[in-house]
């Protein structure tokens, strides 16, 4: 058997390209966008990825050259995601909030061949090129990107950037007949996304044509999406390709209904005018469909919509009251080291027997294994030995699959710290349920340790946002005299409520081991957060520093 061959008609490398051109000659004549005023057939959607290919490779972009952009989810954003891989270069989409600084470094690291920038963001991609010029001694040079203005499909602007290149005259000037490069290895590299840096610098991280292919194939088979789905962009395309469904959605012969600002008023009005059935949000969002007033509702009761959650575990509350509002949530973990979700919270039918609340706890959970992964395993790192399943004992979630991360651009000693006797290491600390679906209960850097307890930070959380007045919470270490740290919880309140901090400590009192009860609630207007929904917790801890309990008082003060 081993004298048996691959050839060109039994080994085909794989890639989520091969996905557009069966839309296109399958679903030909199906709606594949939707945005605004503008639709779009995937006859017409591939062509215009063919046409943008070919002008890319005008442009002198080769192979592994790298193509930015920095847009929200417009057509272009969508199109590019086949047709930068079609030319043969790497996509790399930017974070919207990114800052000037950012934007130039993550231009400088990546060594972009072109910058696409929607017209919204000429003023911040515009201070950021300024900078990346300055590093270079105030002088253009030709390692820096070509910039090409992507203006409004719907209503033009006319903004423009020195070169006057804009998006559209791109697929105006393109070759319809061009069928992208030929694929010689699945391991080349198709996307650079960076990490948010919630805990430390952003790490350029590597996807190859296999891992986005797998996953994809994945996550459309474990979220059970069905041909010919409508599915909603309230998740930003920018993180981790859409999690592959950018890909995935033209694998069933879907319609991509984009929207550019992810709004109560939009998503409510998308949902009931295209009959949406699937969309991905962080648990951010479900809050803002979940608080909408009833004037920004519209009618969706015409069946219930699919949606997959993730970025931030969602409160087991937030999960119930979405389902009776008529949305269905299965809950997925994933990073972008991942190439996007990595465990689903696959439902077993056995389960609808139970309660609701029982159903919501289970829904919490992160779940188990897309079927790229080899093995996921939650292990002492101290011994990389695998932790008992008994939904206790905590340690580090580690994955080992084909649907990871090639590794980090540029950076040999992430690396080495990420890759571990065979196993990817997350980051985030969990447990194993007898059942084998695994639990995240923190980031393993927001563990509180309280006189040798550890504190779960999600736990005080989702005990807290049970709490009737609360909208959203977030737990962080403040120092202790005597237990060394202790909870100090970040309480957002819903509008109109009122509650007080005695009322809220005398809440967690009754509903938390007294160990975990936070030592200070400080009520805020906001969490900061990342776009993708994520707390940004090490701002919180800076400010829970200058907290303080006093050890004669018992009482918590703030350091003057």
């Amino acid at each position: 058997m081993n004298r048996l061959a691959k050839c060109l008609a039994n080994y085909v490398p794989l890639t989520p390209l091969t996905f557009i051109k069966r839309a296109a000659l399958v679903y030909a004549n199906r709606t594949s966008v939707v945005y605004d005023r503008t639709h779009y057939n995937w006859s017409q959607t591939y062509e215009r990825c063919c046409r943008l290919a070919y002008s890319l490779r005008s442009l002198n972009v080769v192979k592994n050259d790298v193509v930015s952009v920095l847009a929200p989810n417009v057509p272009a954003l969508y199109e590019m995601h086949f047709a930068v891989p079609m030319a043969g270069a790497v996509l790399n989409t930017m974070n919207t909030r990114l800052d000037a600084k950012n934007i130039a470094t993550i231009l400088r690291h990546s060594k972009a061949k072109v910058f696409f920038v929607d017209y919204e963001f000429v003023p911040i991609a515009s201070q950021g090129l300024r900078l990346l010029i300055a590093e270079g001694g105030g002088v253009k040079s030709s390692n820096q990107p070509t910039i090409i203005v992507i203006d409004d499909i719907t209503n033009p602007t006319g903004v423009r950037l020195d070169n006057k290149l804009e998006y559209e005259q791109l697929i105006l000037d393109g070759n319809p007949e061009y069928s992208g490069e030929d694929l010689e290895d699945e391991w080349d590299a198709i996307a650079l996304n960076y990490t948010s840096g919630t805990t430390s610098a952003p790490k350029g991280v590597v996807s190859s044509h296999r891992a986005a292919f797998l996953s994809t194939m994945s996550l459309i088979q474990g979220w059970e999406m069905s041909a010919e789905p409508v599915y909603l962009w309230s998740l930003p395309m920018f993180h981790c390709n859409g999690w592959t469904f950018t890909w995935g959605v033209a694998a069933r012969g879907g319609t991509n209904v984009l929207i550019r600002h992810t709004t109560a008023v939009e998503m409510y009005k998308c949902i009931s005018d295209h009959k949406v059935t699937h969309m991905c949000c962080a648990p951010v969002v479900l809050n803002i469909l979940l608080e909408a007033k009833p004037d920004k509702r519209r009618d969706i009761t015409f069946s219930k919509v699919k949606i997959l959650t993730g970025g931030a575990p969602p409160p087991e509350a937030l999960l119930e009251k979405m389902e009776q509002l008529g949305f269905h949530i299965t809950h997925a973990y994933g990073l972008t080291e991942a190439t996007g979700p990595a465990l689903l919270c696959e439902w077993r039918s056995e389960w609808n027997m139970l309660s609701s609340d029982h159903q919501a706890r289970l829904k919490a959970r992160q779940g188990v294994s897309i079927l790229s992964l080899a093995d996921v395993d939650v292990m002492n790192t101290s011994t990389m030995k695998g932790v008992p399943h008994d939904g206790k004992t905590m340690g580090e979630i580690v994955l080992r699959g084909s649907s990871l991360m090639k590794g980090y651009l540029n950076n040999d000693d992430e690396n080495a710290k990420a890759f571990r006797n065979g196993w990817f290491l997350t980051g985030d600390v969990g447990v194993i349920h007898p059942d084998g679906y695994v639990e995240i209960k923190d980031r393993s850097k927001d563990i509180i340790i309280s006189g040798g307890e550890n504190i779960s930070s999600l736990e005080v959380e989702s005990a807290l946002f049970k709490h009737h007045a609360v909208l959203e919470a977030a737990v962080v270490a403040m120092p202790h005299p005597r237990w060394g740290e202790s909870p100090c919880a970040f309480v957002v309140l819903k509008d109109a409520t009122h509650t007080s901090e005695t009322e809220i400590l005398a809440y967690c009192e009754n509903n938390m081991s007294k160990f975990m009860v936070p030592k200070k609630i400080e009520f805020v207007k906001t969490l900061p957060k990342t776009t993708t929904g994520k707390v940004l917790k090490h701002e919180l801890r800076k400010v829970a520093r200058a907290f303080f309990i006093s050890q004669h008082e018992q009482t918590c003060k703030k350091k003057v």
